[in-house]
This record gives C-alpha cells, sequence and structure tokens, in this order.
C-alpha cells in the first residue's frame, strides 16, 4: 500500500507530498513503540493518517504523535485520545 503524506505532521521523517510504502497490518496486537502507522481519522470521515505509536495502554489502545516538534504542527492524540488497535490499518513496511 501507497500513501502520500500530505502536510507537515510528520517532518522530518517525510515531508508533503513523499509517497510512502506500507504494508497491511494482520495483527494490531503487534505494534510497537516507535511503529509508523496508518489509521482512519476517529474524528474526521474518509481522512487518513500516519503518526508514530509513542504509548500503548493496557487495553489495546495507543497513544499516536505526529514527528513534527511544533505541537500545532500534527494532529494527534493530544487531540484526540488514544486510539484502538483495531482501527489500524498499515504499518510501515521495511
Amino acid at each position: 500500500m501507497r500513501f502520500t503524506i500530505r502536510g507537515s505532521s510528520m517532518f522530518p521523517t517525510y515531508r508533503d507530498g513523499d509517497s510512502v510504502s506500507f504494508k497491511k497490518i494482520r495483527d494490531p496486537l503487534n505494534i510497537t513503540i516507535g511503529d509508523i502507522i496508518v489509521f482512519p481519522h476517529p474524528l474526521k470521515e474518509d481522512f487518513m493518517l500516519i503518526k508514530r505509536v509513542k504509548k500503548i495502554s493496557g487495553n489495546n489502545k495507543v497513544f499516536v504523535e505526529g514527528d513534527n516538534k511544533d505541537i500545532l504542527g500534527s494532529e494527534d492524540s493530544h487531540n484526540f485520545g488514544l486510539i484502538n488497535c483495531n482501527t489500524i490499518i498499515a504499518i510501515r513496511g521495511n
């Protein structure tokens, strides 16, 4: 799966317009801290997000953040809270 980066939330890892390969996730419970994942925005319909996993809770949920150091540069778990692992659709392939 390929996704095109839109915006600067993952800067400097990815830049606006970068095309990045991801692989479909088989077991969302195998997510680890530092993984970059794709998931539907929890508050916006038909809007996918690419973020880095920063924390894993014991109840199948993860805290995600963009790599941009500017706190206004990323819409992430600071805005919408933890996301359920079952909503993750893809993980950064190597």
